[in-house]
């Protein structure tokens, strides 16, 4: 008798335990909010600066960088470089020729005597060689995979890093999609070469990119990493007005859905979104039908035949019916996967980090967004999303009220765990 109550109990226990995977702090926003000012208005900036985190600075420079070929180069040529510093931390890093490139370089800055921090996510690395972190750590390279899988973080299994950071002697860093692994590699023109963006960054608000690596380095390790090898006096770099800011379940898990809301309520003439897994909730689908309603042209940019997650695309495919039939323009890229992440707002306001237009992305993993205020840099992402537009299908709401049977079944099958797709 005494064994099956213990066996309850333990069972009890583990599922209490293993339900906390899929909960969040702090407030939620559950309101709708109301367009009341537009982006190039000064309070857009102030309530962004106050409700988000860290306050905009000037002075930045900003370079996006498109497709592994440009994007690992750039990486590569700034760690090698380095003198006193390397903060790295990215939730893809698989083995394969550019993972060994990436270790390699890492390794040998290492040697040279430069401090190299990594965080790489256990989750993230399942397909990473041993050998790859055997071979880092002996050079000296401060490595920690986040969360391994232990008895005692059972509940948060399921809260993973998803930023990409890299920064270089506190003074260079990197932020966007990619990560560390052969599909990333190539111009994105074929199947087995993705598409994705990554940014180069220069100015005061690395510090800020700075300050997001510590917060998990501190959450694995309990040190922080400061001193001027890691914040030194950063110096104007450029015209353009930006800043970092982080989420997180265990604090602030909130803060982008909520820049989405009001990026998207402050919406007055145009709104590009290119994203690789859209699977938005009732709040954010209400703000993009309500932006229509005010004539804003809303185009989406998402994944077509190619793409990494099926379970996505068929949950992401139920929503679409209310955002055509408010007018909203669809667009299925076709040639590869499509892994970017932007948002551009009447050609004045950029997001792009490491942040998916999903619940997951908004309520369970750590990521880490770039906001950018600059209104030729918002013309040249622009340009950049109709670059991709050209290489992308519109898809009608005649097709999704045709779609098959199948389709519509598999929806409604995967809506009890939209949340966690």
């Amino acid at each position: 008798m005494f064994w099956v109550i213990g066996i309850t109990a333990l069972a009890t226990t583990l599922t209490l335990v293993l339900l906390q995977n899929f909960s969040t702090s702090g407030e939620v926003v559950d309101r709708k909010i109301e367009h009341r000012y537009a982006v190039s208005d000064p309070q857009f900036r102030r309530e962004m600066s106050v409700m988000l985190g860290p306050a905009i600075v000037h002075g930045n420079q900003v370079t996006a960088l498109q497709n592994g070929d440009e994007i690992f180069p750039a990486m590569l040529l700034a760690i090698r470089s380095a003198q006193t510093s390397i903060t790295f931390e990215t939730f893809i890093y698989w083995s394969g020729e550019i993972g060994a490139e990436f270790s390699q370089a890492l390794s040998e800055r290492a040697r040279a005597g430069v401090q190299v921090s990594v965080i790489i996510d256990w989750v993230g690395s399942a397909k990473m060689d041993q050998s790859l972190l055997d071979s880092m750590q002996a050079a000296g390279v401060q490595l920690h995979r986040y969360r391994p899988l232990r008895w005692y973080n059972l509940g948060r299994m399921n809260n993973r890093t998803h930023r990409k950071l890299l920064v270089v002697d506190g003074r260079i860093g990197f932020t966007g999609g990619v990560g560390i692994a052969d599909q990333w590699t190539g111009d994105g023109g074929d199947p087995e070469q993705w598409r994705d963006t990554h940014f180069r960054v220069e100015g005061p608000v690395v510090a800020q990119l700075q300050a997001a690596f510590n917060d998990n380095w501190i959450k694995s390790t309990g040190e922080v990493r400061n001193g001027p090898s890691y914040f030194p006096a950063l110096q104007e770099e450029g015209e353009i007005d930006a800043h970092v800011f982080i989420a997180s379940p265990s604090g602030g898990s909130e803060s982008m859905h909520l820049m989405y809301l009001l990026a998207i309520a402050a919406a007055e003439a145009t709104i590009d979104l290119a994203a690789s897994y859209f699977v938005p909730d009732k709040l954010l689908l209400d703000a993009l039908v309500a932006a229509r309603g005010r004539d804003v042209r809303v185009r989406i940019l998402l994944p077509g035949p190619h793409i990494d997650a099926l379970t996505v695309k068929i949950a992401s495919k139920a929503d679409w019916g209310e955002l055509l039939r408010a007018g909203v323009e669809i667009h299925v890229y076709q040639p590869t996967m499509l892994h970017t992440k932007l948002l551009v707002i009447d050609t004045e306001f950029v997001s792009v980090g490491s942040t998916n237009f999903d619940m997951r992305s908004l309520r369970l993993n750590d990521e880490a967004s770039l906001n950018i205020y600059n209104g030729a840099f918002a013309r040249e992402m622009t340009d950049v999303f109709e670059a991709d537009l050209l290489a992308a299908e519109r898809y009608s709401l005649e097709r999704w009220n045709t779609r098959p049977l199948r389709e519509k079944l598999s929806e409604k099958l995967l809506l009890p765990i939209k949340s966690q797709l």
